[in-house]
């Protein structure tokens, strides 16, 4: 398979979480694999969007991957949301051509070129732990991670419904831990790593949310992690940088320092911290990375 893809970093990753596609671009670059704008895509609607307005949601997703099928690339994302979404619409036209169908004569009325559902969704993490050659990413390692201690964030919405992703893994998901071994990383089991980080309950239950990320936070820290990593910019947004809220509603300390997986593949790498965002971070990395002549 060619590792050519029409890329869609999502919302998130363009406005807020910005270093998640700084470094996703600057390892791809490195080691090769092309991501391809999709300058037409929007919004992929995300959860809210499927549960108010389910037949608008599925249009708006084969909007999307028309054009990723146009450029005659599958489409690889970096927020797990996106994922989901736009993977359970892919699912849905690949197994019900009926509405598929009904949704490209909506794209017509559009003047949008019609889905032909021929393509796949992936996650960059995917990519790189399981379509790039690892002995070659292990050769290409500057600077391991010299036994840091890495609790792999996964979330949910790149694990559930298994399903619908061309990823098989499920809560049986090993991407992260596998990625931090191969850096010289040892990972670290905590309770908590499969589940939601609380992006999504932000606005409806804010109290629940900063609950959430304290708890995963602090599961990961008690277990002895370092570091967190996950590979959702959402998940970045919440344990990152909505982290010191969290600490000052609980009246409790947690400073675990979280990256995208991007970052921490990147300096691996040998590539400039400020160059990844490094700097961007709302909970600091740069003692520990530094204890671990990573950085």
């Amino acid at each position: 398979m060619s590792l050519e893809f029409a890329y869609y970093p999502g919302c998130a990753a363009k406005q807020v979480q910005k270093e998640a596609d700084w470094a996703a671009r600057a390892v791809c670059k490195e080691l090769g694999i092309g991501l391809h704008a999709m300058p037409r895509s929007t919004c992929c609607g995300a959860v809210s969007l499927r549960e108010s307005k389910p037949a608008f949601s599925l249009a708006v997703a084969a909007r999307i991957l028309s054009e990723a099928e146009a450029q005659k690339r599958h489409l690889v994302t970096i927020c797990n949301t996106c994922l989901q979404t736009l993977s359970h619409a892919n699912h849905r036209f690949k197994n019900e051509p009926e509405i598929l169908e009904k949704i490209n004569g909506v794209l017509k009325q559009a003047g949008v070129r019609p889905y032909e559902a021929t393509i796949k969704v992936f996650h960059l993490l995917w990519v790189i732990t399981d379509q790039f050659d690892q002995a070659v990413l292990r050769g290409k390692i500057k600077r391991p991670l010299n036994g840091l201690k890495v609790a792999s964030f996964y979330g949910c919405h790149n694990l559930r419904p298994e399903d619908i992703y061309d990823s098989k893994a499920g809560d049986h998901a090993d991407h992260l831990d596998r990625l931090v071994t191969l850096l010289g990383g040892k990972p670290v089991a905590f309770e908590g790593w499969n589940r939601c980080c609380g992006f999504h309950v932000m606005l409806s239950d804010p109290l629940e949310m900063r609950s959430m990320v304290a708890t995963n936070c602090l599961n990961a820290k008690e277990s002895g992690a370092q570091m967190m990593i996950s590979p959702c910019t959402l998940c970045d947004m919440a344990l990152n940088a909505y982290q010191g809220v969290a600490e000052r509603t609980l009246g409790q300390e947690i400073d675990m320092p979280e990256v995208n997986f991007a970052q921490l593949l990147g300096l691996s790498l040998g590539l400039d911290a400020k160059s990844l965002g490094m700097d961007r971070l709302h909970v600091s990395a740069q003692p520990v990375l530094s204890a671990h002549g990573v950085i």
